[in-house]
């Protein structure tokens, strides 16, 4: 009986052998296709804006031939494809993982400025084409991250190509980031906390002195010293606003006004990365 058991154990074993080999094996056709050819195919999928399917064939192209000339493109554009598909996490960590790599890569430039653009795009939100809500009254988190990566670029590459485009946004971001203390200020001022919004706005005033925002914070500043008492100071800052802003909507009642500067961004500022920025 247990001879018997033992050459059923055994024919059991060899038909699954068998059966293993009947099967048809498992490959990657991708390893017999050249390295510019999986570009090529990568960029269609790119310019089809299949980024997803994209990503796969840029991957498949920096395994296959991880020391050709392509690997470190490929890398370069699977962070983009990230950004494009609106992957943010994803593409910051293709993008430090690039510079570490490749410091002296001569278009390591464009991984500094995107990962600008990457949490500029999270800054001002991804349905921002609404212009419904002001980025200002946001998290500013994205916003300092953003203002820091452009700076990172400014100061490293002074002639890069992106370097322009990137004053423009911090000049924007330094808006941002002044309006949202004078959001802040306005919010402590509706409900009663006078001090609170009289340091708010002060912040907004002499951190951010070329930025539109300190109109209104001097405005604020001036209606708190007024409801605590303050009339002095009141005073200056009223005649500070007024010198300054001699047409000020805030101390003309009747005044319109010019629409909010964010919204004047988001139709006239700086575009998105360029389509050729990776060629």
């Amino acid at each position: 009986m247990q001879k018997k058991l033992s050459v059923l154990v055994v024919t059991c074993a060899l038909l699954s052998l068998s059966a293993c080999g009947l099967l048809p094996k498992s490959s990657d056709d991708s390893k017999n296709v050249s390295a510019s050819k999986l570009y090529a195919d990568a960029r269609e999928e790119m310019d089809g804006a299949h980024y997803e399917a994209a990503i796969k064939l840029f991957e498949k192209l920096e395994s296959n031939y991880p020391f050709g000339t392509y690997a470190a493109q490929a890398q370069m554009e699977i962070a983009y494809a990230h950004y494009k598909a609106q992957d943010n996490a994803e593409a910051l960590a293709s993008v430090e993982r690039f510079i570490k790599l490749h410091p002296n890569h001569p278009n390591v430039d464009y991984m500094y400025y995107l990962r600008g653009l990457v949490n500029f795009n999270d800054q001002i939100g991804f349905l921002s084409f609404i212009y419904a809500q002001d980025p200002t009254e946001r998290d500013p988190k994205a916003t300092r991250e953003a203002f820091a990566a452009f700076k990172e670029l400014v100061d490293k590459f002074p002639n890069s190509k992106y370097a322009p485009d990137s004053i423009a946004r911090m000049n924007y971001l330094i808006n941002a980031m002044a309006s949202y203390e004078v959001h802040v200020a306005n919010y402590y001022y509706r409900r009663g906390a006078y001090l609170a919004a009289l340091n708010r706005a002060q912040t907004a005033v002499t951190d951010y002195a070329q930025a539109p925002a300190r109109e209104e914070a001097l405005f604020i500043m001036m209606r708190s010293y007024d409801k605590l008492g303050m009339l002095p100071l009141r005073d200056d800052a009223q005649r500070v606003l007024t010198l300054n802003y001699p047409n000020s909507r805030f101390l003309n009642p009747n005044a319109h006004g010019e629409a909010p500067w964010w919204k004047f961004w988001s139709k006239s500022g700086p575009k998105p990365a360029p389509k050729d920025a990776l060629k």
